[in-house]
């Protein structure tokens, strides 16, 4: 009785309780959830929703604002001569930028992690990116400097330069009003031929006393030498009124030290000397009905190194000034995938006679292949917003070859008043980010489900 009692029981259908509030997987209420959640969201569409449409729908306006304008303005992408310029550089950015900056990363993550000053070089590294992008700009604007006594760039190229080539000590030399020497080729020839034991003056001015030579000393005026032509190059030139006489060489004039002096015969260089630190030279019996000739190279322009913010080279140098900054990011991500490695497939590799740039090659840069996507994909998405140095390292002259999609957005909306291309631009820029994210995103799901 008691078991068939029992099986009623079991039988009765329970009486359907109130139906309970749904919960999130953490236990939170799905309300409480949306009433957290409302501030974010309506700030993600006053900050991100609403821009995205607002420049959507005034893309396809006129400039006013007060007509529509259809695709005029999505025409001018590829129309107009600045946006072309700043679409090619935004490609160049695309391919290099990224892949110079993950390229040092590995470069740096993988060296470092043999020595035991590691930690601090990578430390020394990623401090650039504790710099905004303005303070960047800033530095490398001087960096960049065309004046070897500002540039760094510059300071460092003249010192290698000038170790293997000498510059001249005088660019601005020229003859006096009564100097026997005459325009030759760039440089200055003797109107008249030299003899043995007739000593020749070759006076010239021009060079300020502070930029002559440290090694020059007084001039002498040359002693004729038997079966020698000898004589003086100096600056012909006495500070103070009625001070000197002009074509002699005075006590208070240098001479010019280390001017190269050639005779020629006939088209053809037959000798050469250099002067002394007195200006003093010395030529043999061959140079005897020669014409004195002080050649080109005695008066070139000393070497100015290189124009980094010229035409040419202006984006290089703004990549350069990038990759300074992001590729300590670059390092600090791929090292952190390189602690996480298994250091048996290492061993291994070595193992069975795998020399170390097999074991990178082969080993460790395969199993690294998700970070290296996740930083390249990163500063991919990050350079094609680049703004902020492409605005401050160019001069105004090389600010049009430098130019890029971001800097000309913000040229079309506040420098020329053109809301409607800049908007364009905008909606453009979104579409090439777009991609990238997807590829991200697709990259992450397929990680999510190994």
């Amino acid at each position: 009785m008691t078991s068939a009692a029992a099986e009623g029981v079991a039988k009765t259908p329970a009486t359907p309780s109130a139906p309970r509030q749904r919960k999130s997987v953490t236990g939170t209420s799905r309300t409480v959830a949306v009433l957290f959640l409302l501030p974010a969201l309506v700030l993600l569409g006053a900050l991100v929703v609403y821009p995205i449409g607002y420049s959507l729908i005034r893309s396809f306006l006129s400039q006013s604002g007060d007509s529509f304008a259809g695709f005029d303005n999505y025409q001018a992408l590829f129309t107009d001569e600045g946006i072309r310029t700043a679409l090619n550089n935004n490609i160049i950015w695309v391919v290099f930028a990224p892949t110079v900056s993950t390229a040092l990363g590995l470069i740096f993550a993988v060296l470092t992690e043999r020595v035991r000053w590691g930690t601090a070089f990578k430390l020394v590294v990623f401090m650039p990116m504790a710099i905004s992008m303005l303070a960047a700009g800033i530095i490398f604007r001087l960096v960049y400097d065309q004046d070897p006594d500002k540039g760094v760039a510059n300071a460092v190229w003249v010192g290698v330069h000038d170790t293997f080539a000498e510059s001249s000590a005088f660019p601005k030399a020229h003859p006096g009003r009564r100097s026997p020497l005459e325009p030759d080729q760039g440089g200055f020839i003797t109107a008249t031929t030299v003899h043995t034991g007739r000593p020749v003056t070759l006076p010239l001015v021009g060079v300020a006393p502070d930029q002559m030579p440290k090694s020059a000393k007084p001039a002498v005026q040359a002693q004729p030498g038997p079966g020698k032509v000898t004589g003086t190059a100096w600056q012909d030139f006495t500070r103070g009124k009625g001070v000197g006489k002009l074509g002699a060489v005075d006590p208070a004039e240098q001479g010019y030290a280390g001017m190269r002096i050639e005779a020629v015969k006939g088209g053809k260089v037959v000798a050469s000397a250099k002067a002394a630190a007195d200006g003093t030279f010395t030529l043999p019996a061959a140079a005897d009905g020669a014409q004195l000739r002080l050649p080109a190279s005695n008066f070139k322009e000393p070497y100015n190194g290189v124009d980094w913010l010229g035409p040419a080279l202006v984006t290089p140098a703004v990549i350069g000034a990038y990759v300074w900054m992001w590729a300590g990011f670059a390092m600090v991500l791929i090292a952190a995938g390189l602690a996480g490695l298994p250091r048996e497939l290492l061993e291994a590799a070595r193992v069975d006679g795998a020399n170390e740039w097999q074991v990178f090659r082969r080993v460790t840069v395969p199993l690294l292949a998700p970070v290296l996507a996740v930083v390249t994909v990163t500063l991919m998405i990050n350079v094609l917003k680049i703004f902020d140095l492409v605005f401050i390292i160019p001069p105004g002259s090389s600010q049009d070859d430098a130019n890029v999609l971001a800097l000309e957005l913000y040229r079309k909306g506040f420098s020329e008043d053109q809301p409607g291309i800049a908007s364009a631009i905008a909606v453009f820029l979104l579409l090439l980010v777009i991609p990238v994210m997807l590829f991200n995103i697709r990259r992450l799901r397929r990680e999510v489900r190994r």
